[in-house]
C-alpha cells in the first residue's frame, strides 16, 4: 500500500521552528498515520510544539517527519527523551552512532541483520511494562525494502463477533514464560483497545486467564492462534495495512501500544541486489503493565 502525496494544511501552521514556517499534512490510506513537513527536528523546539508533536503520536499512532536529512544519534537521543526514559537495546553493533540506538542493516558488518523478521509485533511484548514508543530514522536507503504497520483500533474492529470475543479471552505467554500480558487490552493513555504480541516469540496462549475456567493451550493450538492472529492482519490484499517505503530524511515516532509492525521480506536482501540498509531505532520504557 502506497503512501498518499495529497496534502492538507497542518493545525500547526506558522510554528516556530528556529523560524516561522508553515507546516502540511497527508494521512496514510491505512489512516493510522501523518506525514508531517516543514520541522526541522534538527533545531530545538519550544515545549509547546514538543508536547503538540506528543499529543499527535497518540493521536495518529504514526508521526513522519519528512525531509530532516541525517539526524545524529545524539540529536535522536535527544528526540526520544521528549517521551521518557530510554529503554537501551540489548543488541549492541559497534557501529551505533550512540550506545542506546539500536543499529540494523541487510549487512552484518553495518548492523544486526534479522530485525523485524520474526512475525508482526509489537516491541518489549516480552518484558512486564511494554515499550511506550518506538522511534526510528532511516539514515541509508535501499531500492526497496519497508516497514509496515497496523493499526489495533481498525484490526479489532474488523474482526467478527464471535472472533473479537474469542481474543478477549486469551493471554500471550512470552517464550521465556515468565510474563503474561492480555492478548486485547486498554491503552493507557487513549484508553481504546489495543493488542499485546509478538508473532515469533510466544510460548503458548492462556484461555481465561485467572480464572477457575483456565487452560494453557498446547503447541498444535498454540500455533493455530498464532496463524489465525497473522491472517487476519493480512486479510484482504493486506487493506488494513501501512506500508512505508522509506524515503531520504524519514523520521518516524510511533506509539508503540497501538500499532504493530514488521519489517518486509525485502529488507533482508542482499546490498549487491538493493543497496545498502541501515536503520536507527530507539525504544522508551515502558510505564505500565498491560491489564484488562
Amino acid at each position: 500500500m502506497s503512501f498518499s502525496k495529497s496534502k492538507l494544511l497542518l493545525p500547526w501552521t506558522a510554528l516556530r521552528c528556529g523560524c516561522e514556517m508553515a507546516s502540511s499534512i497527508a494521512h496514510t490510506p491505512a489512516k493510522i498515520g501523518i506525514e508531517v513537513r516543514g520541522v526541522d527536528l534538527k533545531s530545538e523546539q519550544s515545549k509547546d510544539i514538543i508536547e503538540k508533536i506528543k499529543s499527535d503520536v497518540h493521536k495518529h499512532r504514526l508521526v513522519i517527519f519528512k525531509d530532516q536529512g541525517q539526524i545524529s544519534g545524539a540529536r535522536h537521543v535527544q528526540i526520544s527523551e521528549w517521551f521518557g526514559d530510554i529503554e537501551s537495546t540489548f543488541y549492541k553493533h559497534p557501529k551505533s552512532p550512540h550506545p542506546d540506538v539500536f543499529r540494523v542493516s541487510n549487512d552484518e558488518r553495518e548492523g544486526c541483520r534479522n530485525v523485524g523478521r520474526t512475525g508482526w509485533h509489537i516491541d518489549g511484548s516480552f518484558m512486564m511494562e511494554p515499550f511506550n514508543y518506538a522511534i526510528y530514522h532511516m539514515v541509508s536507503i535501499p531500492k526497496t525494502g519497508a516497514t509496515a504497520f497496523i493499526g489495533f483500533e481498525e484490526l479489532l474492529n474488523s474482526l467478527s463477533p464471535e472472533r473479537r470475543a474469542s481474543w478477549e479471552r486469551l493471554w500471550m505467554v512470552g517464550n521465556s514464560r515468565d510474563v503474561v500480558h492480555p492478548l486485547i487490552y486498554s491503552h493507557p493513555v487513549t484508553r481504546k483497545p489495543v493488542l499485546c504480541f509478538h508473532l515469533g516469540m510466544i510460548g503458548c496462549f492462556i484461555w481465561n486467564y485467572g480464572s477457575k475456567h483456565q487452560r494453557v493451550t498446547d503447541r498444535k493450538e498454540t500455533i493455530k492462534i498464532l496463524q489465525e492472529i497473522h491472517g487476519e492482519i493480512v486479510k484482504e490484499d493486506e487493506k488494513l495495512v501501512y506500508k512505508h517505503n522509506w524515503e531520504p530524511g524519514d523520521f518516524i515516532i510511533s506509539d508503540n501500544r497501538a500499532v504493530g509492525h514488521e519489517a518486509t521480506p525485502e529488507t533482508q536482501f542482499p546490498v549487491s541486489d538493493v543497496g545498502l540498509r541501515v536503520l536507527h531505532r530507539t525504544t522508551l520504557a515502558g510505564t505500565s503493565k498491560p491489564k484488562k
